[in-house]
């Protein structure tokens, strides 16, 4: 049977399990059955004991409570997973895709080996969380003591898995905006072992979720070999943009650059920096089902994910564990966010592009 003809019917036997006209909140289809959450990142990252925590939130919110499996499937920051997920996963709601994701690798059109478009799969929620760039203080001759000192710095490396990864293109476009001289190293397997690079001299600096920075990079801060740069907020056209309350340990990118500079950023660099900031900066990590999956199914796990979003629980934990809140981005603010992969202007795709290609050489 054709992999077409399998959906198709899996999907009708779901959608008829449904058909009784009882409430998809009510059928309990979940009872007694177990829910895959796959993470495209190695275990032990942020994302991955995020994923462990959220998922018994989201457990509460599901009828019939089953049980659910953290499955990590690392390679190419997310590229494996979410390629198996629109490929190989059932689409009867038991397998879901959670972790970051890759604007730019589908805005391109090439898709950097994605096989699917987004928009293809079930979005099921969306979660925010304000990216940060550190840096080992070394990384200046006599040592940086504010984050302004970066730009002191003869030449930064830092590390990404792939050159299309959002990690090494944000830390590339800040430096270069700002003017410092960079070079990116990639083949690494995920954040982790970024950061072992980064401890032990390899690399100098990296970009990180600001969660990441206060928990796993906790230590290397507080012994001085690290120091936190900047943190990223969206700026829009008249050059608005809002300082995040929760963070007090670097300034906002525009304050930094101003710092530097003394005016705010601006030039093609700076626009593709700011539309991938308005773009992972509200929607980091999303969760998906598989293409095709029915649409009860759906309703049930983006229920049970708003839910699980905005427990006061959960909320409570983040704040006590980050100093945070994370952000809930529902189905429909989640489909615009998608949706603009394929209004992105010509000169800051042209932008993205040249930076690309020049970390492949």
């Amino acid at each position: 049977m054709r992999k077409g003809t399998v959906r198709t019917t899996i999907a009708a036997l779901c959608a008829g399990l449904f058909a009784t006209g009882a409430s998809a909140q009510t059928d309990n289809y979940y009872q007694g059955k177990t829910l895959t959450i796959l993470v495209g990142l190695e275990a032990g990252g942020t994302s991955d004991l995020f994923a462990r925590s959220f998922s018994q939130f989201l457990r509460k919110y599901i009828p019939g409570s089953p049980t659910i499996v953290v499955q990590n499937m690392p390679g190419g920051a997310g590229l494996v997973a979410t390629n198996f997920l629109a490929e190989k996963a059932k689409n009867d709601g038991l397998t879901v895709l959670w972790g970051p994701w890759d604007p730019l690798a589908q805005a391109l059109g090439s898709a950097g080996g994605y096989r699917v478009r987004y928009e293809k799969l079930e979005y099921i929620g969306g979660t925010g969380d304000v990216r940060v760039n550190y840096a080992r203080t070394d990384t200046v001759p006599g040592g940086m003591k504010k984050a302004a000192d970066i730009v002191k710095a003869d030449l930064v490396t830092t590390g990404e898995s792939n050159a299309t990864a959002i990690s090494g293109l944000m830390a590339r476009l800040a430096l270069d905006t700002l003017g410092v001289k960079n070079k990116l190293i990639l083949g690494y397997r995920g954040g982790a072992d970024i950061f072992v690079a980064l401890q032990r001299s390899e690399l100098q600096f990296h970009n990180t979720s600001i969660t990441t920075f206060r928990s796993r990079s906790a230590s290397f801060i507080k012994s001085g070999e690290g120091l936190g740069i900047n943190y990223y907020v969206p700026v829009d056209e008249q050059g608005n943009y809002e300082r995040n309350k929760y963070i007090t340990e670097m300034p906002s990118y525009p304050d930094l650059y101003k710092e530097v500079h003394g005016k705010m950023p601006s030039g093609p660099t700076w626009d593709a920096l700011n539309w991938l900031t308005n773009q992972v900066g509200e929607l980091t990590f999303i969760a998906f089902a598989p293409p095709q999956t029915p649409a009860p199914v759906v309703s049930i796990l983006r229920n049970a994910y708003e839910k699980a979003s905005l427990d006061a629980d959960f909320e409570a934990d983040s704040v006590k564990k980050y100093g945070l809140p994370y952000s809930f981005v529902g189905p429909d603010r989640g489909a615009s966010i998608l949706k603009s992969l394929a209004d992105v202007s010509p000169a800051v795709l042209d932008t993205l592009k040249k930076t690309i290609e020049n970390a492949q050489r």
